[in-house]
C-alpha cells in the first residue's frame, strides 16, 4: 500500500505494525466494478487500474513469483498422480511445461494477485479517483500473473455468448493490449494461475474441476501460445 500510495489503488493513511492494524481511506463499500452493466467497459477499467500497479516495482522482501512458481512445479508429480481424469493430467502437464519455460524470467513487478471486479470499489462524491483497487495479495512477479481473477468475473455472461473460448480470448486480449503485455508470456502465466488451482483441488480430491471456469480459459488460451 505505501508503494503504491494511492496510485490506482486505496490509499494507506496509518499502520500499526505491532498490530497489523491499518487506517484507509474512505470509499463506496456498497459499489464495486461489478455495478458497470458494460461487461467489457469494467474489464477496460479493470485493465488500466492494473497497469497502474503493475508499473510499480516490488518492495525489498516481497513474496517472489520465482519461489511460488516453482513450489508449484515440485507438487506436480503428486497431482499427475492423483488426478483420476486423464484431461486434467494433460492441462497440468501443459500448464506445468509453460511455467517451466517462464520461470527464469518470473519479473519483478508489485502484483495485485486478486484483482477482480469485487475487489474494485468506486470512490465517494467527490473523491479522487472514480474507481480503487482494495485487499491486494501482493507478490513480485511477472504481470501476466495477475489476468485469471478478472478473467472469472461474469462468467455466465461469457457463456450465454454461446462461444466460450472466443469469449475468453476477446476478454484475455483486451486486458494483454491495455496492459501491454506479450501475449504468449501472458497465456503461459495465466495457466501457471490455472497450475496453482489444479494442484490445490488434487491436494483436497476435488472431482467438479470439469465444470470450473479454469478449464474453459485453460483450453482457450492453449491456441494463443
Amino acid at each position: 500500500m505505501y508503494a503504491w500510495d494511492g496510485g490506482g489503488a486505496v490509499r494507506l493513511l496509518r499502520h500499526d505494525p505491532a498490530s497489523g492494524s491499518m487506517l484507509l481511506e474512505r470509499l463506496d463499500a456498497g459499489r464495486t466494478l461489478r455495478s458497470v452493466p458494460d461487461d467489457l467497459g469494467a474489464l477496460r477499467t479493470l485493465s488500466e487500474i492494473l497497469g497502474r500497479l503493475n508499473a510499480v516495482a516490488a518492495p525489498p522482501g516481497m513474496r517472489r513469483l520465482a519461489d511460488v512458481a516453482a513450489a508449484a512445479l515440485d507438487r506436480v508429480p503428486h497431482a499427475v498422480a492423483v488426478a483420476a481424469d486423464p484431461e486434467v493430467r494433460r492441462l497440468i502437464a501443459i500448464s506445468a511445461g509453460a511455467v517451466q519455460d517462464l520461470l527464469p524470467e518470473a519479473g519483478d513487478r508489485l502484483l495485485h494477485w486478486d484483482l477482480h471486479q469485487g475487489n474494485v470499489l468506486a470512490a465517494l462524491p467527490g473523491g479522487r479517483e472514480p474507481w480503487l483497487a482494495i485487499d491486494p495479495k501482493p507478490l513480485a512477479g511477472d504481470p501476466g500473473f495477475e489476468l485469471l481473477a478478472a478473467l472469472h468475473n461474469r462468467w455466465d455472461d461469457v457463456t450465454a455468448t454461446g462461444n466460450v473460448p472466443r469469449a475468453v480470448r476477446a476478454r484475455f486480449d483486451l486486458m494483454t493490449e491495455v496492459l501491454g503485455l506479450d501475449r504468449r508470456r501472458a497465456a503461459g502465466w495465466t495457466l501457471g494461475r490455472i497450475l496453482q488451482n489444479m494442484l490445490w483441488e488434487a491436494d483436497n480430491a476435488d472431482t467438479t474441476w470439469h465444470t470450473h471456469p479454469d478449464r474453459a480459459i485453460a483450453e482457450a488460451l492453449l491456441d494463443t501460445r
